[in-house]
């Protein structure tokens, strides 16, 4: 059973192990209308958001973590509503946050953005950081202007990751970077999902990423929730994948 699916009303596992829900979540820009009716839940795991460019991807990454409002509907975490909390509210509960283009200070030094945001009894120390991030110990003394895509990446995770977060909301985390970059913060998410029980929501325009990371994948169409589904089933099916998001026969390895 997938550990994410569009929501159903009525109790369902799913709910019961929810961490993170989204109900009938809509998003207005004035006259036009970003999110439409978004239903997902989230339990323990990876679960990936997928869609083209311009289809609501980072609104609703941003609505989740109260920096835009919205129009209608709801997020719960944890089961209490955080629909309408200030954004840093939302992040003390223990929802993480990195945004598409990383937004690091660019005079703080690596180790002073971690000392700014390191909370007292976190499992997620500087030291252990460092451990899981030894390129950020190298560059410790560094501004964020002096980092590469990848490091600024690695950093941007680990400023979340150090408020000891029980969800993890990732948007684009793989945007720009070099392949064996990709591939280091591939295997982190993955040793979090496994490892550390977190929740991960991972929005990705890399399919190839999403398929080999998420237990299932929302197609994001228009502001809606498309479908989700299964990651292995969508891998395994060009077609859908070409009908539901334009990609192209090899773009995926199976």
């Amino acid at each position: 059973m997938p550990l994410c699916r569009s929501y159903t009303w009525g109790p369902t596992m799913a709910d019961a192990s929810a961490v993170l829900k989204v109900e009938g979540l809509s998003v207005r820009y004035g006259a036009s209308q970003a999110l439409q009716g978004v239903n997902f839940t989230c339990a323990p795991g990876i679960h990936a958001i997928v869609g083209r460019n311009g289809m609501g991807k980072s609104t609703l990454c941003q609505a989740i973590m109260g920096l835009i409002p919205t129009h209608a509907g709801s997020v719960s975490f944890k089961g209490q509503r955080i629909t309408g909390l200030p954004p840093h509210r939302i992040a003390r509960l223990g929802i993480g946050y990195t945004p598409q283009g990383r937004r690091l200070w660019p005079s703080l030094t690596v180790d002073e953005h971690l000392n700014l945001c390191a909370m007292p009894n976190s499992t997620w120390s500087i030291a252990r950081v460092y451990e899981t991030f030894p390129r950020l110990a190298e560059r410790r003394g560094n501004g964020g202007a002096q980092l590469s895509g990848g490091e600024q990446q690695m950093l941007a995770i680990a400023r979340a990751l150090i408020r000891d977060p029980s969800v993890l909301v990732l948007d684009e985390p793989t945007e720009g970077l070099a392949p064996a970059i990709v591939d280091h913060v591939v295997s982190v998410l993955a040793t979090l999902s496994e490892k550390e029980n977190v929740a991960i929501l991972l929005v990705e325009q890399n399919l190839g990423v999403a398929l080999s990371l998420a237990d299932d994948v929302s197609v994001m169409m228009n502001g809606e929730i498309e479908r989700t589904i299964a990651s292995k089933d969508l891998r395994a099916d060009r077609d859908l994948q070409q009908q539901l998001l334009g990609v192209g026969r090899k773009s995926v390895a199976q």
